[in-house]
């Protein structure tokens, strides 16, 4: 079902549907305890041979009354685990153990303040007054038998709840969330004052786990690796060429939709590591023709996808016995694409590296980071010995620059968006606010705009360009770029890209926007 975890207990979070379920799995990983999100939906027996340490219900959309909402499993309770509820997850509890749970007089979305009324071992060393984020409404009306309240507000009195000697509690706010700045303390304090969890998620043990679970399925096998000079595709490659060594064959697709000289920085760095074993290709032709008249974001992340497994299989073929094929697969990519393993959330967008993935592929998958973020990624690639230019570079999805050329893509329209974006990452790092953004990059709009240049009219192409703040990619915030950068950019960006006219800056967070626009 997952990764080994024998010497990782698992934290089991059940996801009900909230799209701040991996938050949850995030927060109890910085505590550097091992942490599963598994769809409530999940087969009992493979979840209880996990021998999980706690459980953690999710937030969910529904209401509990609902016709066909997610119910609690039984084998939850009957487990005799901790267990943590957080908003339809405390609803759950409640009503399974007996209790009530009614429409709020007020719903309550945003933010609010919390009174602790009774002492637990969520709130230890907190202050009575917490600032918390909630989004609800319903609300429990009475307490299950054994039950305390623990916290209130006006409009929720029972904003907490617990039953110290079954070591069961509720919160009706997000504490995985950043809007509550103690949440992080709460759940700490359920890790360790109430599960007794062990510090023991580490990135020596995420390496040595991974490396005997890549041994264990990989056997004698050949494995050929996607490599994109990204970091989840350079850190997929160490791991599984620390694993299987020359087992493994990295190939990399020059789509023609890559940032400027990309394709050259991959051989230059992973040339020598690699050696023969270290296939680059120029695809670009078979790319773009796929590509043509093509317009839907959706429609374009499948023919991408669809178009790297069909090349990917047939350098597999040329090289004989293959039967794995490693990619650089993330937790965010999965929670967005709607994978099988979270089939309750609302799907954002296909990735193309799991939702457009053709149903008749002729390799495995092998994905090392599948159950990864971004940070823990990085500390994997550093501690496998990858360049800090590999590590700290910004993420580029999988179908490049397709979807970052809003509507058709053709090698012009790429190439305008490649230069622009090049113009904005210089200008990033010589003003040293590369590394304070999270991701930056140019987007080529739809439309034209009309322009002056010299005492011409110009009717021109529009780049927008984008750079956004965040921790783990599931929220983002635009960044505050100083101006006389933003300026130095859009001017170099109108003369020097050949037929744009115009720059703007996107000021929009994640949510309600994503991070990429398409």
């Amino acid at each position: 079902m997952e990764p080994d975890t024998t010497k990782n207990r698992p934290v089991i979070i059940l996801d009900f549907g909230s799209q701040y379920s991996q938050l949850i799995a995030r927060r109890v990983r910085e505590n550097q305890v091992y942490s599963l999100l598994v769809p409530y939906t999940a087969d009992a027996h493979e979840v209880m041979a996990l021998d999980p340490a706690a459980f953690i219900l999710s937030g969910g959309p529904a209401s509990v009354y609902d016709a066909g909402a997610p119910a609690l499993p039984g084998y939850v309770l009957e487990s005799g685990k901790p267990i943590l509820g957080i908003c339809y997850g405390m609803q759950l509890l409640a009503l399974g153990m007996g209790g009530q749970v009614q429409r709020a007089e007020r719903r309550e979305y945003g933010p609010a303040q919390v009174t602790v009324t009774e002492a637990s071992p969520l709130f230890s060393d907190l202050p009575s007054k917490l600032d918390v984020w909630m989004s609800h409404g319903d609300q429990v009306g009475r307490l299950p038998d054994g039950f305390t309240s623990l916290a209130g507000t006006d409009n929720c009195p029972i904003a907490a709840m617990g039953h110290g000697e079954r070591r069961l509690y509720g919160l009706q706010f997000h504490p995985e969330v950043a809007h509550t700045p103690l949440g992080g303390r709460i759940l700490s304090d359920f890790l360790f004052g109430v599960c007794g969890c062990e510090q023991n998620w580490t990135v020596a043990s995420i390496i040595e786990t991974s490396v005997r679970d890549i041994r264990e399925r990989v056997g004698e096998a050949q494995v050929v690796c996607a490599l994109s000079g990204g970091v989840d595709s350079s850190v997929t490659a160490a791991i599984l060429h620390r694993a299987i060594g020359d087992q493994l064959t990295c190939v990399f697709v020059d789509t023609g939709l890559m940032r400027k000289e990309e394709a050259a920085q991959v051989v230059r760095t992973f040339g020598p590591r690699f050696g023969e074993h270290l296939i680059a290709l120029d695809e670009s032709d078979v790319f773009f023709h796929k590509l043509r008249g093509v317009t839907d974001p959706e429609l374009k992340r499948r023919i991408i996808g669809e178009t790297f497994i069909r090349t990917f299989e047939r350098e597999a073929r040329a090289l004989g016995e293959v039967r794995f094929l490693g990619q650089g697969t993330l937790y965010p990519d999965v929670i967005e694409s709607r994978g099988p393993d979270r089939s309750v959330a609302a799907r954002i967008k296909t990735h193309h590296n799991v939702g457009g993935l053709p149903e008749d592929m002729e390799l495995e998958l092998i994905e090392p980071l599948r159950y990864l973020f971004k940070d823990e990624v990085r500390a994997v690639g550093s501690e496998l010995g990858l360049p800090d230019e590999i590590v700290w570079r910004h993420p580029f999805p999988g179908p490049g620059l397709a979807v970052r050329v809003i509507g058709e893509v053709t090698r012009e329209r790429a190439q305008a968006v490649r230069e622009a974006d090049a113009v904005f990452l210089e200008e990033l790092r010589a003003a040293g606010q590369y590394r304070e953004t999270s991701q930056a990059f140019a987007v080529l709009l739809p439309e034209c705009s009309v322009g002056v240049m010299g005492d011409d009219r110009t009717y021109g192409n529009v780049i927008a360009l984008r750079a956004v703040t965040t921790q783990d990619f599931m929220t983002a915030d635009w960044a505050r770029l100083p101006y006389d950068l933003l300026a130095r950019a859009s001017t170099r960006i109108v003369n020097e890209v050949a037929g744009v006219n115009r720059v703007v800056y996107d000021v929009s967070s994640k949510p309600p926007a994503t991070i990429e626009w398409e």
